[in-house]
């Protein structure tokens, strides 16, 4: 985010011209006036699967298994559930029957009417009661399907709500299933921050101490229930444990004069000013008076006397005092 040019070099001090002394070892930097800052501004969001699901039949039935528990890792397809599906079979064998010989009959007056010995209406009858048999059939199938529930996609089993033996109404939840391969982060950002994100722009998270990326998926037209925010999706290519804490890193550019310094470096002065120590050109220790106009980390952004190219003493009062002289 912000360099500092920094070097180590073998100084003589003497204080109070005492040659005797012996030799010390400063880190010095060396100053670089800029006219902006970044600063990092963290805004805390919440991580959900991309995709949530409760998951229920489509028709009531007893309920035969729940092959699945909480915890379960599946794949899209499995078999998650299953209805006592002895009468919907039975139906469903009745059906087919009855296609079968619908079509065979159908087949025959076809022939029958080529040859001239069945009248039209004949025909369109056993091509009636075919079409019958086959919705009969197909409907059957579909209700045969629906005493299956299948995972929708990959993933973990979040929620189990009934167990084997109960009787229950389509559309009751039975499991609750979380996708396991991808997440998203939900981020209020508030409306004077809008403007400095990009939708497909790559943003620094920090989740639980470790720097992750993700990318500005969507962006909610709308502020969220009347507070001056709103919502910011970013999905990742990693997965993360759906529920934790995410913050997100946003850089922010400031329009001040002054350079960066260690904060090591800086010593508390009156009025509310710091100190900083550098070397002159005659060699002698100096205090220059400075601002604290943003610190972050283990460095802060002052505004105050320094100019371009001044050396300032990173271990400041620590290290050396106003007035002495190096070598």
């Amino acid at each position: 985010m912000h360099r500092i040019k920094e070097f180590f070099i073998i100084f003589l001090l003497f204080p109070q011209l005492n040659i005797n002394a012996e030799p010390l070892s400063l880190e010095i930097l060396e100053v670089k006036i800029l006219d902006t800052y970044e600063a990092t501004k963290q805004l805390p969001g919440k991580l959900f699967p991309v995709q949530q699901s409760n998951v229920a039949f489509q028709i009531g039935g007893k309920i035969q298994s729940i092959p699945v528990d909480i915890g379960d890792e599946v794949k899209e397809g499995d078999i998650l559930a299953e209805l006592d599906n002895r009468e919907i079979l039975a139906n469903l064998n009745q059906a087919k029957a009855k296609y079968q010989l619908a079509e065979q009959l159908l087949k025959r007056f076809q022939d029958l009417k080529a040859q001239g010995h069945i009248s039209i209406q004949e025909l369109d009858k056993a091509e009636s009661d075919f079409l019958v048999a086959k919705s009969q059939l197909d409907f059957y199938k579909v209700k045969f399907e629906q005493t299956k529930i299948l995972a929708p996609f990959n993933g973990l089993i979040q929620s189990r709500f009934l167990d084997e033996g109960s009787v229950i109404n389509a559309g009751l939840p039975i499991l609750e299933i979380l996708d396991s391969e991808k997440v998203e982060a939900h981020i209020a950002i508030p409306l004077d921050l809008i403007n400095r994100l990009k939708l497909k722009e790559i943003y620094s998270f920090n989740l639980s101490g470790d720097l992750v990326s993700g990318k500005l998926k969507r962006l909610s037209p709308m502020s969220l229930g009347g507070s001056n925010n709103r919502l910011a999706i970013f999905e990742f290519d990693n997965f993360f444990v759906p529920g934790a804490v995410i913050n997100l890193n946003l850089i922010i550019n400031h329009k001040a004069r002054g350079t960066w310094v260690p904060i090591k470096s800086l010593s508390q002065s009156d009025g509310g000013l710091w100190s900083v120590y550098t070397v002159d050109n005659s060699n002698k220790i100096t205090k220059e008076l400075v601002e604290v106009i943003y610190y972050e980390g283990k460095n802060a952004f002052v505004a105050g006397t320094l100019k371009n190219g001044d050396l300032v003493i990173k271990g400041g009062a620590s290290k050396v005092i106003e007035g002495q002289f190096i070598k």
